[in-house]
């Protein structure tokens, strides 16, 4: 499926500008010293971008794909999409897109992830994705922009979007990291999230203590970024909606693989955004996704249903300025 035959007036585009083909092996039991064998494989196709639009879709919200695609691997990834009726567009590059292999040992409740190299990105690629872009933008919700640029010259996409969706006045949900991210920042993007250890190595901030965790959240707000969404794995995180700042307890479960726990959380935030939730009850259902996906060797294929048992178990504790008790439903222009 194509832009041209969804509905624009509500669609969500999601950037992802590094997908991934998956080869995913499952065994019983593992050997890493030895000769594997017997192992059942499936192809899935990945990229956060991809998983967040996965989960969507699970949720009962569609979304629109756009990503590069090139060489045999793409041809691949682009039928495991139609198979799973995602939404998409692509440009086509010429090398590969890169691969995984996914190595599950069920016994252990281990994955071994080896990863191919990025493809290098050319300039005329690069200007059909802006391009693209600038097509796509003026038509649109929100853009979510997942994950990272397979090359460093392809960063100034993340730039471009940012600024094409901030002159139409659309929310944009920036889930990126790169060493472009201070300037990605410096464009004031609606919502952000990141993890902790994205913030240290790509702005060499450090978040070793709560006042210095608070100082940069304040210090995000003043750029102009609506919601911040900082989160630490299974540990305690931040959340700041406008200037009002939070510490969220996450819901304990038995992590097995964190593998696209923080697109599932991004999914939720989406679905809240969409559904008028306040910033209380996003916070609770977003944690509550990404945490059951941590708990399974599945990527981002949450239920609804499975998500109820767990929001009361998610923690929200105001720091600084008293907790807000109004409907602050997700309006940000």
């Amino acid at each position: 499926m194509t832009f041209s035959d969804i509905d624009i007036d509500t669609m969500i585009l999601i950037l992802t500008l590094n997908p991934l083909l998956e080869r995913r092996f499952h065994y019983k039991k593992l050997n890493l010293s030895s000769v594997n064998r017997y192992g059942i494989v499936n192809y899935q196709a990945g990229g956060k971008g991809i998983n967040v639009s996965r989960q969507l879709k699970k949720l009962g919200i569609d979304s629109f794909n756009l990503f590069f695609s090139g060489g045999n691997n793409g041809k691949i990834f682009r039928d495991l999409l139609r198979k799973e009726n995602l939404n998409f567009s692509f440009i086509n590059i010429e090398q590969e897109i890169r691969e995984a292999a996914i190595i599950i040992s069920e016994e252990e409740e281990k994955v071994y992830s080896f990863f191919s190299s990025n493809p290098v990105i050319i300039d005329k690629e690069i200007n059909q994705m802006k391009l693209s872009l600038n097509k796509i933008i003026p038509n649109i919700e929100m853009i979510v922009i997942s994950g990272s640029s397979p090359f460093e010259e392809a960063e100034e996409i993340i730039e471009y979007a940012i600024l094409e969706a901030n002159k139409y006045d659309k929310v944009v949900l920036c889930d990126y990291y790169g060493k472009n991210l201070s300037k990605v920042f410096s464009l004031s993007p609606t919502i952000i999230h990141n993890n902790f250890d994205e913030i240290e190595n790509y702005l060499g901030v450090s978040l070793e203590n709560e006042n210095l965790i608070i100082d940069f959240l304040k210090s995000l707000y003043q750029k102009g970024i609506k919601r911040v969404y900082l989160t630490n794995g299974e540990k305690t995180f931040y959340a700041q909606n406008f200037d009002y700042l939070y510490k969220v307890f996450p819901p304990k479960v038995k992590y097995i693989d964190s593998t696209g726990s923080g697109d599932a959380f991004v999914a939720g935030l989406i679905y809240c955004w969409k559904n008028n939730e306040i910033f209380e009850l996003s916070v609770k259902f977003s944690s509550s996704l990404g945490a059951i996906n941590a708990a399974r060797f599945d990527v981002c294929n949450v239920e609804k249903s499975e998500i109820e048992d767990l929001i009361d178990k998610v923690n929200i504790v105001p720091v600084g300025k008293k907790i807000k008790i109004i409907n602050d439903k997700p309006t940000f222009h």
